[in-house]
């Protein structure tokens, strides 16, 4: 895959994404999807997801956060700015 076509995003998501298994569920789809990056808990009960890959992967990867796993209730997926270099080799979750 040629590198240069790689996007880097941020994604804050809100509901009911914490206490439900969501960043591990989140690091799961990532995997499947080939999608790297972290997931970590923020203090105001939302998970903020920083992701890089391919911009029609991360399209898909996006829809994916917008269901979350059956546990959670996410109201809601905004983007945000994503900064610094994400690692191309895996998807962490942050504690």
């Amino acid at each position: 895959m040629d590198s240069t076509a790689w996007t880097q995003v941020g994604y804050r998501v809100t509901g009911r994404v914490q206490g439900v298994g969501y960043r591990w569920w989140t690091r799961e789809i990532a995997t499947e999807l080939g999608v790297c990056g972290t997931a970590e808990n923020s203090p105001d009960g939302a998970v903020v997801v920083y992701a890089t890959a391919p911009a029609e992967v991360l399209e898909a990867f996006a829809m994916q956060l917008a269901k979350g796993p059956w546990m959670a209730r996410v109201d809601r997926v905004e983007r945000v700015p994503s900064e610094g270099r994400l690692s191309r080799e895996r998807f962490e979750i942050l504690l």
